[in-house]
């Protein structure tokens, strides 16, 4: 049976992976440049929050188990903040150990320290990826998860400089692009501004660091909101957030933190000496990125031409998912376009027809939509979600979404896709 290799350990990676050996490879292996799975999902937390909680139930009834996973690890559900409805909020320090046992249990190999430096090529096809240890990994097919943030470079080019963020560059070595070394001329996400890129759109704050009282309404409710004085507002901290889902007037007016374990701080950065004069963060320190005051990472740097099977073109055996496959933001959209591209790598390597999800499923829509909009100027400048700005609207148009979880059980069931993520490939599967 094939041999994929999938390189980068996020979301949108350990999704591919798993959908990969589900469909029924023979082996997976999974390259990943740090000491721990998941990336930024190491400090982000927010799950089905609006249309991710549709997205979220069409994988679900597709046959992907990883939003269950992610269930069994939540410090809070059904939570309300400003624009959004029912969220999850998962635990940040439990949910990494959690997909490793996940992993385990598909037996699914996963080698850290692993940064991909270069690939060999045979024609329009990789070969084989070559680590910083110069391990040469050979596959039959590959899924490139290596997100779009970073280096170091990028985010002094583009924005404030490094941040020290849970990226942490310095230390394992920069994000290297496998489509760019094969050859690829890749595509750079645009600020509303026309500048190119995208900030981060959150920040870590110690949790001790804070009042008693926010500490305590943080635990017990999941969400703070604290009024930011006139004097202290920061009129731009809005457009340059990659997370436009949360450029409401609220962000701007408020300090609105979220429980994940830390006190997640709804802003790109804020200055530490003017956040200590808010009442309750006299004494309040970044978790991350550390230098939380000044910046954060610059994202959208990267992005992979691909069709809406999540193909890269011109490489004939190479998907993608997560920000490589467009401007879509967020854990959910990184976890339902790696969970296509490794199903569709396993496709590739047997011969099979690829699947496109149909636009009737959010997530079908969601892909073809960013696809297209991504051949435009200002359709680079727009960043994606089904949690809010502009593709949420486009859901609710659309009819898209919901929150009756056997409404969206039939829907699948009418596209014929119903488990179509839990079972071996085979050749008389149903594809569309």
């Amino acid at each position: 049976m094939p041999r994929v290799v999938v390189i980068g350990g996020g979301w949108a990676g350990c999704s591919a992976a798993v959908a990969a050996k589900k469909a029924s490879a023979g082996e997976v292996i999974l390259l990943e440049r740090a000491d721990m799975l998941l990336g930024t999902g190491l400090v982000g937390g927010i799950m089905r929050n609006n249309g991710r909680f549709t997205a979220a139930e069409e994988l679900s009834a597709m046959g992907d188990d990883i939003f269950n996973t992610i269930d069994k690890v939540a410090r809070h559900s059904n939570v309300e903040f400003p624009g959004h409805k029912h969220v999850t909020l998962y635990d940040v320090a439990r949910v990494e150990p959690a997909i490793r046992q996940l992993l385990a249990y598909y037996d699914i190999k996963y080698n850290f320290l692993a940064r991909v430096r270069d690939i060999t090529m045979d024609g329009q096809r990789i070969k084989s990826v070559i680590t910083d240890k110069d391990d040469e990994v050979y596959g039959d097919v590959f899924v490139e998860a290596t997100g779009t943030a970073g280096p170091q470079s990028q985010c002094s080019k583009y924005g404030n400089g490094c941040a020290m963020c849970i990226i942490r560059c310095p230390t394992f070595g920069p994000r290297i692009s496998i489509a760019a070394r094969a050859g690829i001329q890749e595509m750079i996400g645009r600020k509303a501004d026309g500048s190119l890129g995208a900030m981060s759109g959150s920040c870590k704050l110690h949790k001790d660091s804070l009042s008693e009282a926010i500490v305590k309404e943080l635990n017990t409710k999941g969400v703070v909101v604290v009024p930011i004085p006139d004097r202290l507002k920061k009129p731009d901290s809005l457009s340059i957030k990659a997370c436009q889902q949360y450029a409401l007037k609220e962000f701007a007016d408020n300090v609105i933190l979220l429980d994940t374990g830390h006190a997640k701080l709804m802003t790109p950065y804020f200055p530490l000496d003017k956040l200590r004069q808010i009442p309750g963060f006299e004494n309040a320190r970044y978790e991350d990125p550390y230098s939380g005051g000044v910046g954060n990472s610059m994202r959208f740097t990267a992005l992979s031409p691909r069709d809406n099977t999540l193909k890269v073109q011109g490489i004939d055996n190479l998907f993608c998912g997560g920000e490589k496959a467009g401007l879509l933001v967020g854990h959910t959209e990184a976890i339902v376009t790696g969970t296509l591209a490794g199903h569709n790598a396993l496709r590739q390597a047997l011969g099979e027809k690829l699947l496109i999800l149909p636009e009737t499923l959010a997530i079908g829509d969601a892909i073809a939509h960013v696809g297209e909009q991504m051949q435009s100027v200002n359709g680079l400048k727009v960043k994606y979600t089904f949690s809010g700005a502009q593709y949420f609207e486009r859901m609710q148009e659309k009819g898209l979404y919901t929150t009756d979880i056997q409404a969206i059980k039939e829907r699948v069931a009418k596209a014929g896709l119903s488990g179509v993520f839990a079972r071996p490939v085979k050749r008389a599967a149903i594809c569309r």
